[in-house]
């Protein structure tokens, strides 16, 4: 959805949270299920990590300036982390309950509102979650990926809590209700684990994935013609924004004009590629060849 911005997707994201964290508070007002008070409970964390979520997009969107001369583009990657400990704190708060309820176990009350109110909040949550990460992967956006999959865990565990608390009032086994609790709990560890692993990956400007880096290598060979090799080759990505560095040797020969027009040229076919990128390209005459690089036919 290139037409619709980052910033009004954000504030859609914190609507929508909003929304679906009334749906899940009015089911479990209506049940007393701890399962039900669990999934509440993970909703508000999407509403905090949404106005964090917003916070970080206007950060990011900032310009370079004297003390940020690459940019404001890591700040997605805090708001990202800063959302996988909040995860990671609320599923430790979903298993006490869970444990409390266990040792207390009771049937919850009107079991049917509480599912077609959970059901529904799923249902709206199912719709966003795809947007937001279409939207993300398209535009490399750490913060809208992370709360895509934050958004789909939520449906994943509303898909399972609605099956698994449909059978508590056909079985009468009032341990389903903290059970499920439990698995909720432990779904919601493993989603802000995967969130804190990929954003403190981003922060340590960990290189791109191999297929990413084919594509700048072969970029590269197809549209520097004229030169001879280019070796020494590094790249991250932060955020919407790709840094690649490499080394293009030349003829000795080869005038500064000529050497100049290649880079651009180069400069021009990635960006073409891979989005918005900041390219650095050291240029050196043939003596300086590895034969170990990227060949340039």
């Amino acid at each position: 959805m290139p037409h619709i911005s980052k910033n009004a997707l954000a504030w859609t994201s914190l609507g929508v949270s909003i929304a679906a964290l009334g749906l899940k508070y009015a089911a479990w007002r209506a049940t007393g299920s701890i399962a039900l008070y669990s999934d509440a409970l993970e909703t508000i964390i999407n509403v905090v990590a949404a106005v964090a979520g917003l916070w970080a997009l206007r950060i990011a969107s900032r310009p370079p300036d004297e003390n940020h001369t690459y940019g404001h583009y890591k700040a997605e990657y805090l708001s990202a982390v800063a959302e996988g400990v909040l995860v990671l704190l609320t599923a430790l708060a979903i298993g006490r309950e869970a444990w409390i309820d266990w040792l207390h176990p009771a049937l919850p009350r009107a079991p049917l509102a509480g599912i077609a109110l959970n059901g529904s909040a799923g249902l709206l949550n199912l719709a966003w979650a795809l947007v937001l990460l279409r939207s993300g992967r398209a535009r490399r956006s750490p913060t809208l990926v992370a709360a895509g999959q934050h958004v789909m865990s939520d449906v994943w565990t509303t898909v399972g809590l609605v099956c698994g608390f449909t059978l508590i009032p056909l079985t009468g086994l009032t341990w389903l209700d903290p059970a499920l609790a439990a698995l909720i709990a432990l779904n919601v560890l493993r989603v802000g684990w995967i969130m804190m692993r990929r954003s403190i990956a981003g922060l340590m400007d960990e290189a791109p994935d191999p297929d990413t880096l084919t594509v700048i290598r072969n970029v590269i060979a197809a549209s520097g013609h004229g030169a001879i090799e280019a070796h020494d080759l590094r790249a991250r990505i932060v955020g919407a924004m790709a840094f690649v560095e490499f080394h293009l040797v030349v003829p000795g020969t080869m005038s500064v004009n000529a050497a100049h027009e290649i880079c651009d040229r180069i400069e021009a076919a990635l960006r073409a590629r891979i989005g918005q990128a900041l390219i650095h390209i050291h240029v050196e005459p043939d003596r300086k060849a590895k034969r170990c690089g990227i060949t340039i036919p």
